[in-house]
């Protein structure tokens, strides 16, 4: 199963009084980029555990490829809640070869790492056939990342809260 996901910039960021949970409340704009990673993933063999991961392109240089990276750690998110839904978890057990190829810019606030995440999400649920609710794959999401849950949806979108609650903005062309 293989995902390309889009890189985004915020047209527009609003930041508001750091809330109680340590994050400021903000509103943005995010708008979708014409600029893509690709996210694969098949079945096993995992070299040494239930997930592998492999990272190429030219971006990759520098990034971890272990459980600290954000679409490993969507992959074992999602394995964890369809294993606890019960159903479709035989495919959710299996090992899986997870691939990155890097062509959004690291560190350049273009939310490579939570596309990476989404497209995770999207690919290890097909692969899986686990038929999750969209509403479901968000919340998960939202845990990984105030970025994946856009990466998610795509298009142009306001955000609010800490990103992850967002509504649809229309745009008629590009400018």
């Amino acid at each position: 199963m293989t995902i390309r996901v889009a890189a985004k910039i915020n047209i527009f960021l609003g930041v508001g009084p750091r809330g109680h949970d340590g994050f400021h409340e903000i509103a943005t704009i995010f708008h979708a980029l014409d600029l893509y990673d690709t996210v694969t993933v098949s079945r096993g063999p995992a070299a040494g555990g239930p997930i592998s991961l492999t990272l190429t392109g030219p971006e990759s240089a520098g990034l971890s490829a272990d459980e600290t990276n954000l679409a490993w750690r969507a992959a074992v998110a999602l394995r964890q809640h369809v294993l606890r839904r019960g159903d479709a978890a035989e495919g959710a057990r299996e090992p899986i070869a997870l691939g990155v190829d890097k062509a959004i810019p690291i560190a350049a606030g273009l939310a490579g790492g939570s596309a990476d995440a989404a497209g995770a999400l999207v690919a290890c649920d097909a692969l899986w056939r686990a038929g999750t609710p969209v509403a479901a794959l968000g919340e998960l999401a939202a845990g990984l990342g105030s970025d994946v849950t856009f990466a998610l949806q795509g298009g142009t979108a306001l955000g609010a809260g800490r990103g992850e609650r967002l509504s649809p903005v229309p745009v008629s062309g590009a400018w």
